[in-house]
């Protein structure tokens, strides 16, 4: 690699990384905090929330890394034109693969560190989400309940207690359960515990109070009784594991009799094809990054920002993408699509870079931006020369 190669692949990865922390800041801040509320109705610890957040992150990496490196790209050429250095290298004839090698090399390590990130960490790191989930949802039914404090452990079912003492024995238990709209039921009890198998909520020494739609309350005193929380407790113990959650192994030869797959297998399929093309997006958005700002131009020229442009376009070809992915798990036509949309972008962007073009502006279009910034400039112009103008 030339000197010159070595500085703009310098320029361009710290540029790219410049880009990258802060987005990956905010959006791996904005997914933590919605996992906040989980967290602490199940009464896990700090280090419990840092360690679900830490799992997040490697299912935000492939989205960010094709944007930051655009955005790296776009502005490094950028800079480059605005202080004439690819003036200067092309005066030195130098040729356009001196600007793309780097690039094109930066692009194809970060492809590489999208695959095995998206193929081979983002599944193991769902999984073990999912399984944290599954076993906060376990832990409400027994460590969530705090004194004093109405809390929601299910659809419609509202538990409180006065005090909490050792043995995980609950003082002045208070629960309201309105899941059947035939009847609600409201339980109040001296003490009560959590039985061992976390199955059912024991009472003693309370009342159940029974109301119907029509208003008729119902009451029955008891010395002991037991609130059934088995199908509370199957549900939460079990995590969902879903087709994104599956490694690339499960994805190619998935088990038919896999109760998920059996249900949706499209989802698996879509959810393979994606793994196959989301990679290339960090290669296919250097070159679309290259289009646009690879090229010197004259500051004069009237044109929009390259980073500008870059990113819009990327922004575009993005979602057509999540969209085909998204269809591709309901009809079997946009999976091609998925595969079309990588390929013919690369190719259009090859096919401008290798014959040295550069992006236009319609004469048209042109003529038409020159008209408005002339009659802006006399705008501007007018009041001053009247300000001028000596009555």
């Amino acid at each position: 690699m030339k000197l010159i190669e070595r500085y703009i692949l310098k320029r361009a990865t710290g540029m790219f990384f410049a880009t990258l922390l802060p987005l990956m800041a905010i959006v791996w801040t904005t997914q933590a905090l919605t996992s906040v509320n989980l967290v602490t109705d199940s009464g896990q610890s700090t280090l419990a929330f840092m360690r679900l957040a830490t799992l997040i992150l490697p299912s935000i990496i492939p989205l960010i890394l094709p944007f930051a490196l655009v955005i790296g790209v776009a502005q490094t050429l950028t800079a480059m034109n605005a202080d004439s250095e690819l003036t200067v290298l092309n005066a030195a004839g130098s040729s356009r693969m001196t600007i793309i090698r780097p690039v094109i090399y930066l692009g194809l390590a970060l492809s590489a560190l999208s695959f095995t990130v998206d193929n081979f960490v983002e599944p193991y790191s769902r999984m073990a989400v999912r399984k944290m989930i599954a076993t906060a949802h376990a832990d409400l039914l027994s460590s969530v309940v705090q004194e004093n404090t109405f809390r929601k452990i299910g659809d419609g079912l509202y538990v409180q207690v006065a005090s909490r003492r050792n043995g995980g024995v609950l003082h002045g238990i208070f629960v309201a359960d309105s899941r059947d709209p035939a009847y609600e039921l409201v339980y109040y009890a001296r003490e009560g515990a959590v039985d061992d198998s976390g199955s059912a909520l024991v009472m003693k020494d309370g009342e159940v109070h029974r109301k119907l739609p029509n208003g008729n309350v119902s009451i029955i005193k008891f010395d002991s009784y037991a609130f059934d929380l088995t199908d509370m407790t199957r549900m939460a113990g079990q995590a969902t594991i879903r087709a994104k959650d599956r490694d690339l192994p499960f994805l190619i030869n998935p088990d038919p009799k896999d109760p998920v797959y059996e249900k949706n297998p499209q989802a698996f399929s879509a959810e393979l094809h994606r793994r196959l093309t989301e990679w290339t997006y960090p290669l296919i958005f250097a070159l679309i990054a290259l289009v646009f700002s690879s090229d010197a131009r004259s500051h004069r020229e009237a044109r929009v920002h390259p980073m500008i442009t870059a990113l819009l376009t990327c922004l575009f070809i993005r979602w057509t993408t999540f969209y085909a992915a998204n269809s591709a798990e309901e009809s079997r036509f946009f999976i091609p699509v998925m595969y079309l949309i990588p390929l013919g972008t690369g190719y259009l962007a090859i096919r401008q870079l290798m014959g040295n073009r550069r992006l236009e502006i319609p004469l048209t279009l042109e003529q038409k931006v020159k008209e408005i910034l002339v009659r802006l400039r006399l705008t501007k112009a007018n009041p001053a020369s009247e300000g001028n103008q000596v009555p």
